[in-house]
């Protein structure tokens, strides 16, 4: 398997401190009594929002290991960021907008936020040459001081740093229930590699796990699917046909009580599996993914991943909870820089895809996404795997069942009493 270049632009090390002058101390006194925040721009991607701790101590420098901030960079942006800009911007950079107060109405009020000042680092050409290179790391001087002859009102630290970070790129042919091959993508070629079989029989199965026997039931009459999906299965085989992973519905998707979709308290849940290897014709657990409906003005369907210990004693690791658009589809993913930024549920750093034992997001990053598309959409999820959390073939077909989970638990999350059009491919 080729990987895809792409690059990691990580930003941390972020602090803020006020050097000796005249108004420092005013200075000081008002950055606080309102806390801090920056804004991380780069051309072509969603601003990042992060805080910014002030630093007291004139000699304190901020952990140089803490990244707050991440960008993940193929070729094609890399070209795009490049490429000449407008009249006004006609070099791309990174910029940095440091600000003091809160964005948002406080009791009706409304309040705004001041901006300290800029940090703004140009795209040269080292950002294309796919080497790990360090381009700023330090103190700089952002905003000037009226009171004080222009000098720099505020010195922000941070450090700036490029790494290399190739991908697998994999792609579902078709949608996961009609057993699609998965082909990887480089460039324009696509190169098989594994395939995908769905299926649901309709009678009970008992499937081998290591340590425990798991029974699948399915019964799959259309009365049954109104009232439950279960007995779901997928199996992921490479060139040769044999099985390398595996997910099955262990938690029936039902309806909770009043009303017709899978509700938070009674989650559907699916559990993901690989060979195990010292017994043949069974499986050993790796994962567990819950799904289940976020009704409102736009309703969502959430993917909840843990990990599995091979342990009994090891119980299980929360790793990623993503909110998809259940009309719209999205992205779920297991990234440690995202999931710190967005929410406060520690997520571990893979050694690799079968062992997430290790607890530094510094070394964690990004470890796989998955786009899918919405319910009654024709979905062919899009995969990426880093590089450097593969170490075989069989490590990426664990993924690939979790990616089918993923896109499947979208239909099984759908509510029961919605009429599908007839003739519409995606009916059950």
């Amino acid at each position: 398997m080729d990987p895809q270049v792409f690059i990691r632009l990580s930003i941390g090390s972020l602090g803020l401190r006020i050097p000796g002058t005249a108004s420092a101390a005013k200075s000081t006194i008002r950055l606080l009594s309102s806390p801090c925040s920056c804004e991380i721009r780069l051309r072509g991607f969603p601003i990042q929002t992060t805080s910014v701790p002030f630093i007291s101590a004139s000699e304190t420098i901020p952990d140089h290991q803490a990244s707050v901030s991440s960008f993940y960079l193929e070729e094609s942006d890399l070209k795009a960021i490049r490429a000449p800009g407008c009249f006004y911007a006609p070099q791309s950079c990174l910029e940095i907008v440091v600000f003091s107060g809160k964005k948002g109405n406080n009791c009706g009020v409304g309040s705004k936020r001041q901006q300290i000042g800029t940090f703004r680092l140009e795209v040269g050409p080292e950002w294309s040459q796919g080497k790990p290179v360090i381009l700023f790391n330090g103190w700089v001087g952002i905003g000037k001081s009226k009171q004080d002859n222009g000098k720099p009102e505020a010195e922000l630290h941070l450090r700036v740093k490029l790494d290399p970070d190739p991908r697998y790129v994999f792609q579902f042919e078709d949608e996961s229930k009609l057993s699609p091959q998965i082909v990887q993508l480089q460039g324009s070629i696509k190169q098989p590699i594994f395939s995908c079989k769905f299926s649901r029989d309709r009678d009970s199965q008992v499937v081998p796990l290591n340590n425990y026997w798991l029974n699948v039931s399915d019964g799959h009459d259309q009365d049954a699917d109104r009232r439950e999906r279960k007995g779901w299965k997928v199996k992921i085989h490479d060139l040769s046909g044999s099985a390398v992973a595996a997910a099955f519905i262990t938690t029936p998707f039902v309806p909770s009580t009043g009303c017709d979709w899978v509700a938070r308290s009674n989650p559907g849940a699916w559990i993901i599996v690989r060979p195990d290897a010292c017994q043949s014709e069974s499986w050993q657990p790796w994962g567990k993914l819950e799904a289940w409906r976020e009704p409102g003005l736009r309703d969502s369907v959430c993917c909840r991943f843990r990990l599995l210990s091979e342990f009994p004693e090891g119980g299980e690791l929360l790793v990623s909870e993503i909110f998809l658009n259940a009309d719209k589809g999205g992205e779920f993913f297991i990234d440690t820089d995202r999931q710190l930024r967005t929410g406060p549920t520690p997520v571990p750093s893979p050694r690799s895809s079968g062992d997430f034992s290790a607890l530094s997001p510094v070394v964690g990053g990004f470890v796989m996404s998955c786009r899918v598309q919405g319910e009654g959409k024709i979905s062919k999820p899009l995969v990426h795997l880093a590089m450097r959390h593969i170490t075989c073939v069989e490590d990426a077909a664990i993924f690939m069942a979790l990616a089918a989970a993923v896109d499947l638990s979208i239909e099984a999350c759908r509510p029961f009493r919605r009429k599908i059009k007839r003739g519409n491919r995606n009916s059950w």
